[in-house]
């Protein structure tokens, strides 16, 4: 058993926004395999109760993509002795609010309760891990909720297709190459029995993460957990994917045309490091300094200055195996695409030859101080980083230690990793165009 107790009475100075204290927390393991850790925080009566499985899109047949982004629709319809529809009737009575999300890595779900319904979050919780009631008639209702999301968020949603697509072309074999929501036909193929075997591979508590966080008493909190989950067998190990990429050597290029767009895009995307590797964390400051807010260089230049653009982006999207640095752009006018592309070129070719000033430099560390005081603000932030942390980066203290890593990053580094990873013979152009008759 592992037992660790962040104490820190000092405090850490953000720019000058205020301060942000070490986030205490204790971890351990159950006999099963189940990961804990537990933050107490007595200042106000809340309690999150949430558990991450360490299953997502990336681990699903490929002949059967969905199935984890619709088992975090199916384990929210029964169990044992939760009846069908009452999951969330008991959740709002109780004064609680629930929710839970899928990625390519991971499936979170969350229960945030008045700090005396602690007990009542653990054994929901518990519940859908040891109980849950996988029939025909739940996975057809949960079929159409399905569906009509994958309508709404990408198949009837301007630019809904956008990351697939990038996706899509960045990847040849690793599963990060279909969409997280998946196909409606290979849910409509898949067996009853099919859907069991999920949950039995996946759903087990050496696959998960159990974090309680807010006003609790440690102690009596892991009584608690072990009355609840300690009786929950272990599971088969599960193993993780280990697909690899070949580099890319050459520009691919690649239209798509959306039938629910009038003005076209761009998109100019390259496959990047797992966001465990330092460099990752690089690049996630070179999108600062490329188009985060107003002041950013691609923004400034081709939206308030040059009017080339109506809107420009930029995102280092970071996971677990790989990450993808996305530079988005719409076109103002009459100005080509190819035109944004020239332009965004440009401004990429001057990070790779010049370093950022010492002024936007300290102007981006203070932007990410403000960022990590942001994301542990709240209860329920809290929870969902330590979880994250634990289970995909295999260090849960990095809550506390990740600004650290940003503060060490010099603009050399930052240089440096923009002539490792932004170059146009490792990229992907993508034309996001109005489909034909597309009014424009």
């Amino acid at each position: 058993m592992i037992n660790r107790l962040k104490l820190s009475a000092s405090a850490l100075l953000v720019g000058v926004f205020g301060y942000a204290q070490e986030v205490e927390f204790t971890e351990y393991e159950l006999d099963n395999g189940l990961s804990v850790v537990l933050h107490q925080d007595n200042s106000a009566p809340v309690v999150t109760t949430s558990v991450m499985y360490h299953v997502g899109a990336k681990d699903e047949n490929p002949e059967r993509t969905g199935f984890a982004h619709f088992f975090e629709h199916l384990l929210f319809e029964a169990t044992e002795n939760i009846p069908k529809g009452e999951w969330f009737k008991i959740v709002t009575a109780h004064g609680g609010t629930n929710n839970a999300n899928t990625s390519d890595d991971r499936t979170y779900y969350y229960e945030v309760f008045p700090s005396n319904n602690l007990e009542l979050g653990l054994w929901m919780e518990s519940e859908r891990m040891m109980h849950p009631v996988i029939d025909q008639q739940g996975v057809d209702t949960q079929n159409e909720v399905v569906k009509e999301e994958k309508r709404m968020r990408m198949d009837n949603q301007p630019y809904g297709q956008l990351f697939y697509q990038v996706k899509q072309h960045l990847y040849k074999k690793h599963p990060y190459r279909w969409a997280t929501i998946g196909s409606m036909e290979h849910l409509d193929a898949a067996t009853l029995d099919e859907f069991l075997a999920f949950k039995e591979k996946y759903y087990v508590p050496n696959n998960a993460t159990l974090v309680v966080a807010g006003d609790i008493d440690i102690d009596q909190t892991k009584e608690l957990i072990e009355a609840y989950f300690g009786p929950i067998e272990r599971g088969a190990p599960v193993p993780r994917v280990d697909i690899k990429e070949e580099p890319i050597t050459q520009q691919i290029n690649a239209e798509y045309h959306d039938p629910n767009i009038q003005i076209p895009a761009v998109v100019v995307a390259y496959r990047t490091p797992s966001m465990k590797d330092r460099d990752a964390y690089v690049l996630n400051m070179i999108a600062a300094v490329l188009s985060d807010g107003k002041s950013s260089r691609l923004y400034k230049k081709l939206v308030d200055d040059q009017k080339q653009a109506l809107e420009v982006a930029s995102f280092n999207i970071a996971q677990e195996d790989y990450g993808q640095y996305v530079v988005f752009a719409l076109p103002l006018g009459e100005t080509k695409l190819s035109t944004l592309v020239e332009e965004i070129d440009e401004e990429i070719l001057k990070l790779q030859n010049e370093l950022i000033s010492e002024r936007d430099y300290q102007m981006l560390q203070n932007k990410f101080e403000n960022q990590f005081v942001n994301a542990n603000s709240s209860i329920q932030g809290i929870a969902s980083s330590l979880a994250t942390y634990q289970m995909l980066y295999g260090d849960t203290n990095l809550i506390n230690e990740e600004i650290d890593i940003y503060r060490s990053i010099t603009r050399e580094e930052i240089k440096e990793v923009a002539n490792k990873y932004l170059n146009s013979n490792q990229r992907l152009v993508l034309d996001y165009l109005p489909a034909e008759g597309s009014e424009q």
